[in-house]
């Protein structure tokens, strides 16, 4: 019997370490996600910054049909400003969200480019499902207005703080695009809100990734306050009312008419 406990002694002991790791690992993920939505007990009001980091050799190496004599040309071409930054700011409450550039340089010795003067304002109203966004897209200004369809994500278990948050990421490929999308979303913020045109996950996305660093969109700042003007609509916009059909229908065709050209389809549009 003294033997028996002598060699079960042995056995536990060899394998204590092993499993003590992972006791003390997965306790100390349970205390940051209870901490962390502790922390914010109800859905947030104020403004959340994103960074933007937009690589263009990754984003021209990301378009499946050019081939390697043409990403070598462009990657050359415009390898002296391989990535460049910018910010985006997105304004929400307990209801709606409202995204749209920044004024506000990311570099110091950023000289301002053209497709941050177009129009893009994206809302959402979560509580009436709704959506009004305007954007420039090929020299025109288009409104869409429609009911919400959010992408259908596939959320996964990895998890990493952003912005002082415990997130968890979830995937999405976005076969018009050719875009495989990893988001990560607050555990202790519940709004369906995030950057650009992603939106639906269970809390707000923090984080963007696309095509594996062609374009980051990091939350760097959040601001909780009481809002006021922000959330309004622009009352004045002259644009062409369409439907979210109707704009995907736009997209593809530009993307056919550049894979026909061999040309890149993200310099005649936002990537």
């Amino acid at each position: 019997m003294l033997q028996h406990l002598q060699y079960s002694s042995i056995i536990w002991s060899n394998r204590k370490p092993k499993k003590f790791y992972w006791i003390i690992k997965s306790l100390t993920l349970v205390i940051l996600i209870l901490f962390s939505t502790a922390s914010f007990a109800q859905k947030m009001e104020g403004s959340i910054r994103y960074l933007m980091v937009h690589n263009w050799t990754k984003q021209i190496a990301a378009v499946d049909y050019l081939s390697k004599q043409a990403v070598d040309r462009l990657t050359y071409m415009y390898g002296n400003r391989a990535e460049y930054k910018t910010f985006s700011k997105l304004f929400l409450n307990a209801t709606q969200s409202k995204y749209e550039d920044s004024e506000e340089s990311a570099e110091q010795d950023d000289a301002g480019y053209s497709w941050r003067k177009d129009e893009y304002t994206i809302t959402r109203n979560f509580e009436k499902k709704t959506m009004r966004d305007i954007i420039d897209l090929l020299g025109k200004t288009y409104i869409i207005e429609d009911s919400l369809h959010a992408p259908k994500w596939k959320i996964l278990n990895e998890m990493k703080e952003i912005a002082g948050h415990i997130c968890m990421n979830a995937f999405w490929n976005d076969t018009l695009k050719k875009q495989k999308v990893t988001g990560w979303y607050a555990l202790d913020i519940s709004n369906a809100g995030g950057p650009e045109r992603f939106y639906g996950l269970p809390g707000l996305i923090l984080e963007v990734d696309i095509n594996n660093g062609a374009l980051v969109i990091t939350a760097d700042k959040i601001e909780q306050k009481k809002l006021t003007t922000e959330l309004d609509l622009p009352k004045k916009i002259k644009g062409k009312k369409i439907k979210e059909s109707d704009y995907i229908g736009i997209l593809r065709k530009n993307f056919d008419e550049k894979r026909k050209a061999e040309q890149p389809p993200f310099w005649s549009m936002r990537y």
